[in-house]
């Protein structure tokens, strides 16, 4: 199997959630990390914020096989729980499924509306494009769910043996090239003259290019991932005139998603003009897992 997103690699698309292997009310994915919920048979493949839809990124057969069928024509937008009832049975949104050789299947899910571009008997190959990452059905962030199944049952393209042991997969699975476990990390991050709202910042519409001098505070922030109990996020400021702040925040459970913020307000006699640089940084257990960094004008 190829990748079924066709991301650019500045965009910094990731896997949010694996195939969940444990039988019980637990979730675990195939390393027997926690990037997973119970039940979850698909794949997430996400883009980091909402304004990435704007550039439309394909969703692409992964083998090549014969469309079964397609849903197209739901509406993009966050799951909340009031629509639970209206997606029974629908909760793939737009998507395609395809059939593949000995009993193979493949599904995508949560395309955007309108943009689903084959047709159920169609013959597709490998790489060919069945529509664009959108926001339909149930999910709470853009991305595509791929679900692999071989005779009605789900596998796991990671781990097809479903082997118990812990760690990676012994080879590719039933990847041509499987993507690298990211075991949490760093969507984006920013500046803002304020707190913002996790709302914006998820939406990808928190950040600011500049501020001006009287600005009333000068907080960095970030938006993460995979994020467990005991990992630290420290997040740092350093402008003209050197140290700005140096903060350190101690994640206290196991959060899917999540941000922290930084700041301080305005000294008396405003900010100096100059450039401002924001580091964040992901560490777990004592081992920096992943760093960013943004900058800021002030004039």
């Amino acid at each position: 199997m190829s990748l079924p997103i066709d991301c650019p690699p500045d965009m910094g698309c990731y896997i949010q959630q694996y195939v969940d292997h444990d039988p019980g009310p637990e979730a675990e994915d195939y390393t027997c990390g926690t990037l997973s919920y119970d039940g979850h048979t698909g794949t997430d493949f996400a883009l980091p914020t909402l304004a990435d839809l704007e550039a439309e990124i394909p969703v692409r057969a992964s083998a090549p096989g014969t469309v079964r069928g397609v849903r197209d024509g739901m509406a993009d937008r966050l799951f909340t729980p009031e629509m639970a009832e209206a997606l029974e049975g629908r909760g793939c949104g737009n998507g395609v499924a395809i059939r593949h050789d000995d009993g193979w299947e493949t599904q995508y899910c949560h395309l955007a509306r309108g943009s689903v571009t084959v047709a159920a008997g169609d013959r597709v190959e490998r790489g060919d494009q069945l529509g664009l990452v959108g926001l339909s059905g149930r999910t709470e962030f853009p991305h595509v769910e791929l679900i692999v199944r071989r005779n009605g049952e789900t596998v796991d393209p990671f781990d097809p043996q479903g082997d118990p042991a812990c760690g990676a997969a012994p080879d590719d699975g039933l990847w041509l090239a499987a993507p690298a476990y990211r075991p949490g990390g760093l969507l984006s991050a920013g500046f803002a003259p304020a707190i913002p709202e996790y709302a914006a910042i998820k939406a990808g519409e928190a950040a600011r290019d500049s501020l001006p001098l009287d600005a009333p505070a000068l907080v960095v922030f970030a938006l993460a991932f995979g994020a467990r109990t005991g990992d630290v996020i420290a997040l740092g400021i350093e402008g003209p005139q050197g140290e700005v702040i140096d903060h350190s925040a101690l994640i206290e459970r196991d959060r899917a998603q999540l941000f922290r913020a930084a700041g301080t307000r305005r000294p008396p006699d405003g900010w100096p003009a100059g450039d401002y640089r924001g580091t964040v940084t992901l560490t777990r257990d004592g081992t920096e897992l992943e760093r960013i960094e943004t900058t800021i004008t002030l004039r």
